[in-house]
């Protein structure tokens, strides 16, 4: 069986997808890479019931499955574009109510929360295309542009990584910061870190920064 372990992967992240509650129907869309090739979710099942053998597997290149028993989920066509001009290693989308409030309100999540550094700092959202369509895609690609995470107006979430548990931390991330601006709204007008500021948090996280030296107090 090709991809045998990123089979694995899809289905397992399928299933903590599922178990968020982050997803609408048998919407939801998980898919991994290796190399030429992708697993991804198959379409007309419930994320929460897939199987590895139910994940079909697809060339990046296009030119339909390569491998597999079903037929590709709705949204493979973004999968694709998203593998075709990036690094990603994994794609997931999302519908999580938050995410999906905020896409269909702002043109941008602001970064309220240092945790937005992670994601590259304030989160574009992608203006409404019908899924499944190649339009999505392309507006999709260009919302993750320098990225980890984007909104698709109206619709949901897309985060990618170099691994499926790095995209689903991303996409869940995302929801909870969409969260938190939907909640500080209602308290006032949100606080806005500036790059700067969220640059200062990077390099922090790069050096792995533990606090100060506490024997310089």
């Amino acid at each position: 069986m090709l991809l045998e372990q990123e089979r694995r992967d899809v289905a397992l992240t399928a299933h903590r997808l599922a178990g968020t509650g982050a997803v609408l129907g048998r919407g939801g869309a998980v898919s991994v890479r290796c190399g030429d090739l992708f697993a991804v979710t198959p379409a007309d099942l419930p994320l929460g019931r897939i199987e590895p053998a139910d994940c079909p597997v697809l060339s990046v290149e296009g030119g339909g499955v390569v491998e597999g028993r079903r037929g590709p989920a709705a949204d493979t066509v973004l999968h694709t574009a998203v593998y075709r001009h990036g690094e990603a290693g994994a794609v997931v989308q999302s519908y999580g109510e938050h995410a999906a409030a905020v896409s269909a309100v702002l043109a941008e999540l602001p970064p309220v929360h240092r945790a937005a550094a992670r994601l590259g700092g304030a989160v574009p959202v992608a203006p409404y295309s019908v899924y499944g369509g190649g339009d999505l895609a392309d507006q999709a690609v260009k919302a993750l542009k320098g990225r980890q995470a984007a909104l698709l107006a109206c619709n949901g979430a897309v985060a990618v990584g170099g691994c499926a548990t790095e995209a689903f931390d991303n996409v869940s991330l995302l929801e909870w910061l969409c969260g938190v601006y939907v909640e500080a709204r209602r308290l006032g007008e949100p606080r806005v870190l500036s790059e700067d500021e969220l640059a200062e948090v990077r390099e922090r996280d790069r050096s792995g920064w533990a606090g100060p030296d506490p024997f310089l107090f």
